[in-house]
């Protein structure tokens, strides 16, 4: 989470306007029993892939002393057939990029259509991420309208694109940190109303698309050279410490980001982890399946405990409300149970794990519940 701080230990330095006062994005790293705050898979990978990434990591260990595949064909390759089979809409190795984490795919695709002199828009709160990297490669950022109940309030953001024309518009669908999912045909929408305005590109980020009760967006790709479905394999895939983000778009796009991609930037381990766990994919959404449950637990206990909760099509929760949300936080964290405070005034946001560590949770949430209406 970004914000300002009082005192930088870099307030010396001739660091650029727009970073001055800024703090780094991260999440609290604390010691505790129940981790619920950073989104990730709680279920390890299963044997056989840990042993198949073995064999996959030992094979390129033995030309390490040569630089990996610069173009990743073979990961791109089989990236496109998931999303085929997944998305149902059709792609080869020329829609697909991959990078290190959707944070670089993000970058690189700032770095090749915004810049200074350049905007972005996105609609808040979403993830932060996307402001922050905006203002790392010089992209003036634009704060988007949402509705009070965290959609998208359609009027208000064509209007915001018409006034603004950026030159690239943010959509986070399942939106992280509130959860709910954007339509299809609100999508659509605003990707016309970023071509009304001026020739922009519009970025839709599926990180958790795998979660959704819907479909993933990339069927919109036909006819739209200007729109991009940006992924990852850290949350579905269990991933998270692979990093690996990947995007689909027209091939145009695939060449026209590679003029910003540092040389060699995906490593042949990491290529190699990514292909072994592609190869247990049906055992992976097998676990996303759990945990899509799991969600739909959680959502329906917190309601019958008496909170407010956001329609989520995420591996996540949002709710509330809370007069003092840094103290129901803390409570909660007292518990043994730590969730994320996201800055969402009013509202926290938990990541839906195993049953016992949900069923910890909701313990939390009870006792706070009772201790909150007491």
């Amino acid at each position: 989470m970004t914000g300002n701080s009082a005192q930088s230990p870099w307030d010396e330095l001739p660091i650029r306007d727009e970073l001055r006062g800024k703090s780094p994005y991260g999440a609290p790293q604390l010691d505790v029993p129940v981790r619920l705050n950073t989104n990730e898979n709680p279920y390890p990978l299963p044997e056989p892939l840990v042993e198949r990434i073995a064999e996959r990591v030992r094979e390129a260990a033995r030309n390490l002393n040569r630089y990996p595949d610069r173009d990743a064909v073979q990961l791109r390759t089989e990236l496109a057939k998931y999303l085929t089979t997944t998305g149902h809409h059709p792609l080869t190795a020329e829609n697909v990029w991959a990078a290190n984490g959707s944070n670089e795919v993000i970058q690189q695709l700032l770095q090749t259509f915004g810049g200074p002199g350049r905007t972005a828009l996105g609609f808040e709160p979403s993830y932060s991420m996307h402001a922050l990297i905006a203002r790392g490669t010089g992209t003036g950022w634009i704060s988007g309208p949402r509705g009070a109940d965290f959609t998208i309030d359609l009027p208000a953001a064509e209007r915001a694109i018409a006034e603004h024309r950026p030159d690239v518009v943010f959509v986070t669908t399942p939106n992280n940190p509130t959860g709910n999912a954007v339509p299809p045909e609100t999508v659509l929408a605003l990707y016309e109303a970023a071509q009304a305005a001026k020739p922009s590109m519009v970025i839709v980020d599926e990180a958790y698309i795998e979660f959704s009760h819907g479909d993933s967006l990339l069927p919109l790709l036909r006819g739209r050279p200007h729109l991009v479905v940006s992924r990852t394999m850290s949350k579905a895939f269990g991933a998270a410490g692979l990093r690996l983000g990947y995007l689909a778009a027209d091939p145009a796009v695939v060449d026209a980001v590679q003029l910003v991609r540092l040389p060699y930037h995906l490593s042949a381990v990491t290529q190699a982890t990514a292909l072994a766990a592609l190869e247990h994919t049906d055992t992976l959404l097998g676990y996303v399946e759990q945990l899509k449950t799991e969600r739909d637990r959680l959502v329906a206990e917190l309601r019958a405990i008496g909170y407010e909760v956001t329609e989520s099509d995420a591996n996540f929760v949002q709710f509330g409300r809370f007069e003092d949300t840094q103290g129901a936080w803390r409570r909660i964290l007292d518990k043994g149970v730590l969730v994320r405070d996201n800055g969402v005034p009013g509202w926290l946001r938990v990541t839906a794990g195993t049953p016992e560590e949900n069923d910890a949770f909701l313990d939390a949430v009870r006792d706070l519940k009772k201790e909150l209406d007491a």
